[in-house]
């Protein structure tokens, strides 16, 4: 035992706790999925549940295997790849747009040939585009006051990744937005420039608004519309807001029990977009208290690997990647909880997912790999590039 176990830790180097926290959530998440999927084996798989836990656990498998392949390399290497992968997710997400698969009134996803599988080309893009804003940034640093340094290089391709999101998927394109914002606080990028962006998504929105009144088919403004109306306009919430506070309300402190969720039977999507009201009422507050405490986990020691990084693209990656799984783990909670309008977003690394959980592994695996440079240095080491 003592043998694998110093395999293992020879092996999975960098933040042990970053990996702990990892090992918990690929825990919960075939545990939620399990659950959670009950009532869609029914309907499309003759109760087959086991069917949709061996998808999630290969799906899962093969995530964890790009973790650790992600932080077998060195993370120099995703700055050199940055710009290439860009250049690719720019023409997939136009592809996407003009013909990609049409799934729940959205075209988010590309169908690869043959097989059938869809691939969601947002999830690409939103990795391509932390690690070129993460470029950007810590190789222009004695630019980045002026116009040239900060507005080709970093405010036009976060305007335009942002804009070709946000008509099938506004949430994930604010989520983005607002990580590359936060991103640019970090690098410190003056101020007039993050003002300048802010100012220039206004627009985007505005005229995404315009496109969305002339073009629906195009832009899910009447979706938006309905969503803002259902939060802001009725205090219980729309029809899944009242499920998921069902949910929670029946877990009480302890829960319900692995297995027993009565709400997976009502709730829309409670494998994904609603996972966390699902745990709530099977494992109880003190379950949903523990998920909560991993994303908090998480940000502080990406917060204590940001500042001990002594170069600065480790860092401003690692700050990008965290930040967008951090927030987006807390938007999606807040839904569930009805403190924000319903988002689709889902719950990293424990929501069921294909390319989510795919690109969210490489992530983890991409801030594994600065920290397995950081603390390859020596105390002395500890110096600005």
């Amino acid at each position: 035992m003592s043998v694998l176990l110093a395999r293992i830790n020879a092996e999975l180097r960098g933040d042990r706790a970053i990996w702990a926290i990892l090992a918990v959530m690929s825990v919960f998440s075939l545990l939620g999925v399990y659950s959670s999927t009950g009532t869609l084996a029914y309907r499309l798989a003759d109760g087959n549940t086991e069917a949709y836990l061996l998808k999630h656990t290969i799906i899962l498998g093969g995530g964890l295997m790009l973790t650790y392949l992600a932080h077998l390399m060195h993370y120099l290497r995703f700055q050199r790849m940055a710009p290439y992968l860009l250049a690719i997710a720019i023409p997939m997400l136009i592809f996407t747009i003009a013909f990609g698969a049409n799934i729940n009134d959205a075209r988010r996803w590309l169908e690869v040939p043959f097989i059938g599988i869809t691939f969601q080309t947002s999830d690409f893009a939103k990795l391509a585009l932390i690690i070129y804003i993460a470029r950007a940034i810590s190789t222009k640093q004695d630019y980045i006051k002026d116009f040239n340094g900060a507005f080709v290089p970093i405010i036009v391709p976060v305007l335009l990744i942002c804009s070709l999101i946000a008509p099938a998927d506004l949430s994930s394109a604010v989520l983005l937005f607002a990580t590359c914002v936060a991103m640019m606080f970090i690098g410190r990028v003056s101020i007039q420039y993050i003002l300048l962006l802010l100012l220039l998504g206004v627009v985007v929105f505005a005229v995404l608004i315009i496109l969305g009144q002339m073009y629906p088919d195009f832009v899910r403004l009447e979706t938006w519309i309905s969503r803002m109306r259902d939060f802001m306009g009725n205090p219980d919430g729309g029809y899944q807001i009242q499920q998921s506070k069902i949910a929670i309300a029946n877990g009480g402190w302890i829960g319900e029990g692995p297995g027993n969720s009565m709400q997976r039977n009502f709730l829309p999507s409670p494998y994904s977009d609603f996972i966390y009201a699902i745990f709530c009422e099977e494992y109880g507050i003190i379950g949903g208290a523990i998920i909560i405490l991993l994303y908090v986990g998480l940000f502080f020691r990406i917060t204590r690997l940001v500042t001990k990084s002594p170069k600065a693209f480790g860092a401003m990656v690692a700050s990008g990647l965290g930040f967008s799984i951090v927030v987006q783990a807390f938007i999606n909670i807040a839904v569930s909880v009805h403190m924000v309008p319903v988002t689709g977003v889902t719950l990293p690394m424990i929501s069921m997912g294909g390319t989510s959980v795919l690109f969210t592994a490489i992530s983890f695996g991409i801030i594994l790999s600065v920290s397995k440079f950081v603390e390859s240095l020596q105390p002395d080491e500890y110096e600005e590039d």
